[in-house]
């Protein structure tokens, strides 16, 4: 654990989410106060008391001291509206991965945006110029895009668009590295550095089990040995997220127009299903018996 506090010292998190949370309790970590904002109080809460619980789960392996771990708790402040990031020097949207909700927050976020704050996009996919054009001072806008889960990667990509200032690229970068990241720099095309490589690697591996080249397993296990990767591509997608995955591919192929990210068809099976990965115990594997088992 450690602190770093640059000029920022107070952020707003607006997503209590998975890498909201994760956001909030990283900042939280190094120092920050922190406004953990969702729809409703009681996800905002939730949000925290999942925070709460990951805490426990470090103190009760003696990786962090209790009273750290309350501290630290105790910097995040469960919201539902807006108006107390007024005194945020940084907001951050870590909603989900769909750019109507995207805008509808920064439309109600730029309300309350004090003048010398900055707004952050934790999105994974959606160009930056794009969705700054809808906001009043784009030279204020940037893409932060977190890892997941937030408080162990140690990665982030800054992504400023077209309009980003100078100011507002340091000062993002500055924030991402007072929390222990590194910093990228990547350019405002679709899926940016990271996940313009390794999402079509996901997307594929699923295309290759539709077509019964392999199984769940063998694709996995050839991946993680051959490629000397810590998880193979269907683990790491049901770690993902099915439907972020989705989401993702959909806003590479449409933005693109390259068929060459079309999603596979059996992604979206798995999505319509329902099976989405390890956050509803189902997705290529099985988790709800302890002990993943692929599903097919």
């Amino acid at each position: 654990m450690g602190s770093g506090v640059a000029q920022t010292t107070t952020i707003g998190v607006i997503g209590a989410g998975q890498m909201g949370s994760g956001i909030a309790q990283t900042a939280a970590q190094f120092g920050y106060s922190v406004m953990l904002a969702d729809v409703d109080i009681k996800i905002a809460e939730k949000g925290k008391a999942n925070i709460g619980q990951a805490l426990a789960r470090l103190v009760s392996k003696d990786r962090l001291p209790a009273a750290e771990a309350e501290a630290l708790l105790a910097r995040i402040t469960p919201i539902a509206d807006y108006a107390p990031m007024i005194g945020a020097d940084i907001i951050v949207e870590a909603a989900t991965e769909r750019e109507e909700i995207k805008h509808r927050i920064f439309e109600n976020a730029a309300k309350v945006l004090n003048p010398d704050a900055i707004l952050a996009s934790n999105t994974s996919s959606i160009p930056i110029t794009r969705m700054a054009a809808r906001l009043p001072d784009p030279s204020r806008f940037i893409g932060m895009h977190f890892f997941n889960p937030v408080p162990v990667m140690g990665l982030i990509e800054v992504i400023p668009g077209l309009p980003t200032s100078k100011e507002t690229t340091e000062r993002a970068s500055a924030f991402a590295r007072s929390l222990g990241k590194a910093v990228v720099l990547a350019g405002d095309e679709p899926g940016f550095i990271v996940n313009r490589i390794l999402v079509p690697m996901l997307n594929e591996a699923i295309f290759v089990l539709g077509a019964g080249m392999g199984s769940i397993e063998d694709i996995d296990a050839g991946c993680r040995i051959g490629l000397n990767h810590p998880m193979g591509p269907l683990t790491l997608a049901d770690f993902v997220g099915l439907d972020t995955l989705f989401e993702i591919i959909k806003v590479l192929h449409e933005t693109t127009g390259d068929s060459k990210y079309r999603p596979a068809p059996l992604l979206v099976k798995y999505v319509e299903a329902g099976w989405i990965g390890r956050k509803v115990g189902r997705g290529f594997y099985d988790y709800t018996s302890g002990t993943p088992v692929p599903t097919r």
